[in-house]
């Protein structure tokens, strides 16, 4: 599909820039014919500055490029999607978006268990919560749960019972997160590693 740049009066298009890798949105900008052959060519995401009246090259001040990676039309042919590859923070007031929103790898309620298990770890006496009852007894204890629930979930993946095998899967995943953040790592980095393999 061939980009329409005289939908506008002003020949600009809107360009969604996207984290290549997070799949999060960074930031909002526009191009013209010009700036899009320059992208293209230059390998950096450059836009017309409607207050410059100009073109202007991403991080060209500051340093904080974005490399292009791809780009997608939109099904009207008037609005890019840019996924790029950012180098320092994208918003000119030092954030990683334009949105004032952390630029991190999110595996949706995962992550979200992944924070709150984070927070029981620091915020929380292990007589109030069981996570952190778990890293007060250390890793030696975490380990031997994962263990368990792993064996637990052989036993029902042999067996005809869907609701006890998600159950036991569900707990296997728990304490292996629990387990992760004990040995000082994340989910990212363990799919870092699959990336890696792939």
């Amino acid at each position: 599909m061939q980009i329409n740049f005289d939908k506008n009066d002003n020949g600009l298009i809107p360009a969604i820039i996207q984290d290549a890798e997070t799949k999060n949105v960074l930031m909002l900008g526009y191009m013209n014919e010009a700036a899009l052959q320059k992208t293209k060519v230059s390998g950096l995401v450059t836009f017309y500055s409607r207050s410059k009246q100009r073109l202007w090259t991403k991080g060209e001040e500051s340093g904080n490029v974005l490399r292009l990676v791809d780009m997608k039309i939109d099904c009207d042919g008037d609005t890019l999607l840019v996924q790029a590859q950012p180098f320092g923070p994208t918003c000119h007031k030092g954030s990683d978006t334009c949105w004032d929103m952390p630029n991190r790898l999110n595996f949706g309620f995962l992550s979200d268990l992944e924070d709150i298990i984070q927070n029981r770890k620091e915020n929380f006496k292990p007589s109030e919560s069981y996570v952190a009852s778990l890293f007060e007894k250390g890793l030696n204890k975490i380990a031997q749960k994962v263990g368990e629930e792993a064996v637990e979930v052989v036993i029902e993946a042999k067996d005809d019972n869907e609701d006890l095998f998600l159950n036991e899967s569900a707990d296997l995943l728990f304490h292996y997160l629990i387990l992760l953040q004990a040995k000082g790592y994340m989910l990212k980095d363990v799919v870092n590693v699959l990336k890696e393999r792939h």
